[in-house]
């Protein structure tokens, strides 16, 4: 067999180990919520490396979200915030170059069930939420329809508060955290959508038919206005001469215009 060639191996920075070691800990349980980590020096001591490299790596730990610092007091172990999951994650998707047909496929299966379960989980004050929601909207709308200066961003806002304000409804954390990265890479989608195709009443009015369904507690309305709504908004994508099996990067920059 002939020799085969192999790349040389990148040994990861030395911060990141201790990340890696640190954030093993709080997996493994042995850390918990509140802990404070050990002193720097103690820290470095352990892991044989010098105070500077602990520092990067709890500055990492901090930025993940998986340690707290207040004050000039020692780092606490904390719980990400569910937000900052959800923007990794969607960088992740973007970086590998997820296409719409992928990320609607996904949504296809999320957003009726955060649908249907919000249908019997809503609360008065989420419902109340949706409620406000759906004013600003048709609000938004009926100046849009004036021919009123309006900036498209507030009505892509609008669309993911009432889409956000749902899943939360569903109060199940697993399925918002995998709701917000596929709601956040659909924002550039409706920038493109909507100033094209001037569908604002017709979100507006499906976002309508989903909160009847919720307020009634009716679990199959609600399921079924989610699907016609999503296959609305991939009906769009695709009036708009857009490719769904194009890279969202190429979508997000515009090049697809």
């Amino acid at each position: 067999m002939a020799d085969r060639e192999f790349a040389r191996l990148e040994r990861a920075p030395a911060y990141r180990l201790v990340y890696d070691a640190i954030e093993r800990q709080i997996i493994g349980g042995k850390l918990k919520i509140g802990d404070p980590l050990p002193a720097e020096t103690q820290l470095a001591e352990q892991f044989g490396v010098n105070r500077s490299t602990v520092r990067e790596g709890i500055r990492l730990l901090e930025q993940s979200g998986l340690v707290e610092r207040e004050g000039g007091k020692r780092p606490r172990i904390s719980v990400p915030h569910y937000m900052d999951l959800a923007s990794s994650a969607s960088r992740a998707l973007f970086h590998h170059s997820v296409t719409f047909r992928e990320l609607w496929e996904a949504s296809m299966l999320i957003e009726p069930a955060l649908a249907e379960i919000a249908a019997t989980k809503a609360t008065d004050g989420d419902l109340a939420d949706m409620e406000a929601n759906i004013a600003r909207m048709e609000a938004a709308t009926t100046r849009i329809e004036a021919h009123e200066p309006f900036d498209v961003d507030d009505f892509v806002d609008l669309d993911r508060a009432f889409h956000d304000i749902l899943a939360k409804a569903a109060h199940n954390r697993v399925l918002i955290l995998a709701h917000e990265p596929v709601s956040m890479l659909f924002i550039p989608a409706g920038r493109l959508i909507l100033p094209r195709l001037h569908t604002h009443r017709r979100v507006l009015d499906a976002h309508r038919f989903i909160f009847d369904g919720l307020k009634q507690h009716d679990v199959a309305k609600t399921r079924k206005w989610m699907r016609l709504h999503m296959q609305d908004f991939r009906r769009g994508y695709e009036m708009t001469g857009l490719d769904v099996d194009m890279t969202l990067d190429a979508t997000r920059l515009g090049l697809s215009d």
